[in-house]
Formats: C-alpha cells, sequence, structure tokens
C-alpha cells in the first residue's frame, strides 16, 4: 500500500508558503542598498529582465521538477536526469544549506530585538551600545540562534497544513503589512521626494556597465529564491493538477 503522501490545500496555501520562503533579507536589506549602488531606475531594468529569464524559468522548473519526482532536491536531480546528476542536487542542497547558516543566525537577531521591543522598548535605546552589548554577551547570540533553529523545526514537525500552512497564512500578511507601513513612513522623511526620483530615473549610460547587469541578475535570484531547491521541495507537496506556469508567475511577482 503506498503512502498517502500530505499536499498544500490550495493553490494561494502554496502560493503563501513560497512567498514566505522567498522574502526576506535580500527584499528588505539588499535590494535597497543594491539599487541605490547601481543607477536606481536604471537597476530596475536588468532587474526586471532576469526576472523572466532567470528566475521565473527556474521556478517553473523547480516546480516540475517538484512535483513529477515526489522526491527530494538529490532525488529529484536522479529522477529527472538520471544518477550521474545526484551531483547537481547535492550542490543546491549544500548551498541552501550555507544560506540557512546565516539566515538562522539573523532570525535569532530579529527574535532578540522583538523581545527587547516588547520589554524595554527600542525607541530612543543606543543602537550601537546594544549591538555590542548583545554580541559580546557570550551566551545571548547563541541561545537566540538555537531558538530560532528550534521554533524552524517545530514549524516543520507539525507538516505542511498544521505547521508551514498556518504560520504563512499568518506571517506573510503581517510582512505585507509591516512592509507597507515602512513604506509610508519612509515617504514621510526628509529627500523621499529625491530617492523616488533616484529610483524611477533611469540613466541609460548605467546600463553599458556590465556590474549593473550582474548585481541585477544576483538580485532578482535572492529575491525570488530561484535556484535554491526549496520550490522544488514545496512542490513534492503541491497538487498534481496545479497549474505551474501560472503558480510561478504568481510566485516571482509577489516578491
Amino acid at each position: 500500500m503506498s503512502e498517502q503522501r500530505e499536499i498544500f490545500s490550495s493553490r494561494w496555501a502554496l502560493i503563501l508558503a513560497s512567498l514566505g520562503m522567498a522574502i526576506g533579507a535580500g527584499n528588505i536589506w539588499r535590494f535597497p542598498r543594491i539599487a541605490a549602488e547601481n543607477g536606481g531606475g536604471s537597476f530596475l531594468i536588468p532587474w526586471i529582465v532576469f526576472l523572466f529569464l532567470w528566475s521565473i524559468p527556474l521556478i517553473i522548473a523547480e516546480y516540475a521538477m517538484g512535483r513529477k519526482s515526489r522526491k527530494g532536491v538529490i532525488g529529484s536531480f536522479i529522477a529527472i536526469m538520471g544518477p550521474k546528476f545526484a551531483w547537481m542536487g547535492a550542490f543546491v542542497a549544500f548551498c541552501t544549506m550555507g544560506i540557512m547558516f546565516y539566515y538562522s543566525v539573523v532570525t535569532g537577531w530579529s527574535i532578540r530585538y522583538f523581545y527587547t521591543s516588547l520589554t524595554s522598548g527600542l525607541a530612543g535605546l543606543d543602537h550601537a551600545a546594544e549591538w555590542s552589548r548583545y554580541t559580546s554577551s557570550g551566551y545571548g547570540p547563541v541561545f537566540f540562534h538555537f531558538l530560532a533553529m528550534l521554533l524552524g523545526g517545530f514549524v516543520i514537525h507539525r507538516g505542511v497544513r498544521g505547521g508551514i500552512e498556518k504560520v504563512n497564512k499568518v506571517v506573510v500578511p503581517l510582512l505585507f503589512l509591516l512592509l507597507i507601513i515602512a513604506a509610508v513612513r519612509a515617504l514621510t522623511l526628509p529627500g523621499a521626494a529625491e530617492g523616488l526620483n533616484y529610483l524611477f530615473s533611469v540613466d541609460f549610460e548605467k546600463l553599458k556597465d556590465h556590474r549593473v547587469w550582474l548585481e541585477g541578475l544576483s538580485q532578482s535570484a535572492w529575491s525570488t529564491g530561484a535556484g535554491w531547491g526549496l520550490l522544488m521541495t514545496y512542490a513534492i507537496y503541491m497538487d498534481k493538477k496545479e497549474d505551474i506556469v501560472l503558480n510561478s508567475f504568481i510566485a516571482g511577482f509577489g516578491n
């Protein structure tokens, strides 16, 4: 008797999980910095180009491989391409594990500052002194890193519907709400008009610089999570009737 595999309850549950996986430091920290360093509006052009040429096609491939094979990253490469290509799946898994090493640390920082905001508040805080106190405490960073890993493990242990779906139905809309609040707040700051003008003004001379295109490619990959193998893993739990192309475009534009 074959084992009944748990699947996502709906398309939007899968999309929320995909967005919850991809949206993070790459969108909030990296994008503004990289855009500012590479010409603002000039940077947006290669970023959008590679969204269509790189990220969305990779998302389609990941969804297709995961749904077809119903196996993990390494198993998917073996099932689709043959045993000789197992190393490719292992490479993807290894890179994703490396990403987890630092993302879990950043998550620990977030938990620590969330705790501080509830206890003593962040307004008026000497942030440099607080950061120095936190990082030099010895046990503090280790504890909050462990807590971040523990929470992540608990969600995964609860399964697709009981863990990942339930959490993303809360945290992803909340994330979008926080981003809207941050955007509105940013528009009230001095120099906001100049910043918007810079972001949406194109200097075509910048497009002759290959580094702008490389940064656009890397940012597109970071923003969507394309090529990390995580979407391939989620696709294992995708309904076989799901429209892969439509889901890929929604996930790509959602970022």
